[in-house]
């Protein structure tokens, strides 16, 4: 694909990724060197919704590039900007982050800078590794726990019931501290972030339904099994953020009882009843275990977010110290009808999570378009997945045919696909693979973008490996290991785990198959792309350029201001060819990872190629700035 001016908001562009209110920030922007010599450019932007033109200067050409630069006073919370580039011959191209237009393009797509406090620094290393405590390992002290009232005891070999009721009431009995005696398994893999979904009571084997937010459900060990975990784990290297939903509670939660039929009670505002009497209420999605909470409540605001003493804050500090949350639902929290207290309560919680410890997570479920949300205000990513899981789903998977039954009891044979009705899994080129990941990631910062989980699977879909054929594992995990954001396993994806929807997808841990051979080749996958991530910083920081987007292969590269790394993706046999001064000095370029073969030629074009479904990578140097006057340097700002 023809070269393209670029800019991101990484440290090779961007002088500070955590600027204060009236700091100066320098930007840079690349242009092409070709026969359309560039006139001027400037930077836009709009502080206090006022527009301000600050012209840009050549720093001069380097490698087939011309760099320009120009410094901006940062004005608000969420400064957006854009280029303007204005070409000897009249035409004019403005950049933002969905792209190069010919056209004026809109505020919301801009670049933007953040004032709101930083992530903590440890985010950009993560890689995250998601559980589901009832289903990864038992520990000895499990057989001694009874049955709960709403559980049907499943041995650890039983296949998972998909319909309902038994999908929500089955319950094989893992526990915390059978995720203590596996953590070596997650030192192996080379994982540093451990995600547990819901570890309060409730009446549910997923436990998004609370009964309590001030203990540890018994029936995982305790208060006690928490602090094990997470001291065991810190001792090796790996943080822990648990799972908390702030959009409402189960119709067991001691908050909800006690305000059920009872207006006068101290939490009778806690949640949306309909009727003065409350007994008719608002309910996530319309289900009535599930009652929503009233954010208009300062007691309910009180105890659950607010301060030392709330809920937010009691599991982040000692004895348990955990080191963030992900947050169930966060889009929908505090919205409804012509309410909408969402960002009030997220800047809140986050308000109280620095207070207690600034070097603490807080990621959001916001599981469509993510962009009105992630400004920067609290949110440090979400899960989500248009930009990213369902995309890659419909470039890599074949979808398979095998019928499964649904919550409800009916047989399909219609892929599931991120709950959406759109009569099975769609197939996208990879084109329109990279068309979706700008479309969906424009308009979000980029220090806020490096947070987003980079999912192939969670708790609330099939498996990837359901729909994927094996040659093509490589290329979706290489992908999230490598594509700006934050890598995330769920547990079990390295043992080849299927499942057609959420709740199949919810398999036991097979433990004990680690040496068989399909296996063994899949935990060796997963720890060497693990550590490619790990040990390569333009994959944890650096600017994405892409360079390639054709049907069956995709081709872009990572630069930092200390290396750059080129990636090829391909689902098919493929030959790329990148257009000489689309790499710095590719003649050194070092494989990293895959098979593919990379060439140089004499006019300084790249021919990748590869054999069939394949992810390779390859180190190549830093890149070089020119100072002002056209002396080469550093890229460091």
């Amino acid at each position: 694909m023809p070269r393209r001016p670029h800019h991101d908001g990484s440290p090779l562009y961007v002088s500070t990724q955590s600027p204060a209110l009236g700091e100066a920030v320098v930007l840079r922007l690349r242009v092409p060197h070709d026969d359309r010599p560039v006139a001027s450019v400037r930077v836009l932007a709009h502080p206090d919704h006022e527009p301000e033109w600050t012209p840009a200067r050549s720093l001069g050409v380097d490698h087939a590039w011309e760099w320009w630069e120009a410094s901006i006073t940062v004005r608000n919370p969420r400064h957006g900007y854009r280029w303007l580039i204005v070409r000897g011959d009249g035409g004019v191209q403005w950049v933002n982050q969905s792209g190069v237009h010919d056209i004026e393009t809109r505020d919301a797509d801009d670049f933007a800078l953040v004032t709101h406090p930083a992530p903590p620094a440890w985010m950009t290393d993560a890689v995250m590794y998601q559980i589901f405590p009832d289903r990864f390992a038992r520990s000895v002290h499990a057989d001694s726990r009874a049955a709960p009232d709403w559980a049907t005891p499943a041995s650890w070999s039983d296949p998972v019931d998909p319909v309902l009721p038994g999908r929500s009431q089955q319950w094989y009995g893992g526990d915390l501290d059978g995720i203590t005696e596996r953590l070596d398994h997650l030192v192996n893999l080379g994982v540093n972030l451990l995600y547990l979904t819901p570890f309060f009571p409730a009446a549910s084997n997923h436990r998004y339904d609370a009964a309590r937010f001030d203990e540890v459900d018994p029936l995982l060990g305790g208060d006690e099994a928490l602090i094990r975990l997470i001291e065991a784990a810190h001792r090796r290297g790996i943080r822990v953020i648990g799972d908390l939903t702030t959009n409402h509670s189960g119709d067991r939660h001691e908050w909800f009882r006690a305000a059920l039929g009872s207006p006068e009670a101290p939490e009778s505002d806690f949640y949306l009843f309909t009727d003065p009497d409350n007994t008719t209420y608002e309910s996530w999605l319309g289900t009535p275990s599930l009652p929503k909470f009233n954010w208009g409540s300062a007691e309910l605001r009180r105890r659950f977010i607010e301060g030392p003493d709330s809920v937010v804050a009691k599991w982040l500090s000692p004895p348990f110290d955990a080191d963030g949350w992900r947050i169930d639902v966060a889009n929908m929290t505090g919205r409804l009808g012509e309410v909408d207290l969402n960002a009030d309560v997220r800047q809140t919680l986050r308000r109280t999570m620095i207070e207690v410890n600034p070097d603490t997570l807080l990621i959001a479920e916001i599981t469509n378009d993510a962009s009105q949300d992630l400004t920067g205000d609290a949110w440090h990513g979400a899960m989500t997945y248009p930009s990213f899981a369902r995309p890659l789903w419909g470039w890599l998977c074949t979808p398979s045919e095998e019928p499964y039954l649904t919550a409800e009891g009916a047989m399909r044979t219609e892929p599931w696909f991120f709950g959406q009705p759109l009569g099975g899994i769609p197939r996208y080129t990879g084109r329109q693979f990279v068309d979706a990941v700008e479309r969906f990631t424009a308009g979000i910062p980029w220090r806020v973008r490096l947070g987003n989980m980079q999912t192939l699977d969670s708790h609330d879909t099939a498996r990837f490996a359901t729909h994927a054929r094996p040659e093509v594992v490589p290329v979706a995990v290489g992908l999230s290991m490598t594509l700006p954001g934050l890598p995330v396993l769920f547990a079990g994806d390295e043992f080849g785990l299927t499942g057609a929807d959420g709740e199949t997808s919810r398999t036991p841990m097979p433990w004990g198959t680690e040496s068989e051979p399909e296996t063994a080749l899949r935990l060796d996958l997963y720890r060497d792309l693990i550590r490619l991530r790990r040990t390569h910083p333009a994959l944890a920081t650096g600017g994405l350029r892409w360079l390639h987007r054709g049907d069956d292969a995709i081709a872009f590269v990572r630069e930092h201001p200390h290396e750059a790394v080129l990636v090829l993706a391909s689902r098919a046999a493929a030959r790329v060819v990148l257009e000489p001064g689309d790499l710095l000095e590719p003649a050194g370029a070092r494989r990293v990872f895959g098979p593919a073969e990379l060439a140089v030629g004499d006019d300084g074009a790249v021919e990748l190629q590869s054999a069939g479904a394949a992810f390779s990578a390859w180190a190549l140097p830093r890149v070089e700035v020119p100072r002002a006057g056209g002396v080469a340097a550093h890229a460091s700002l």
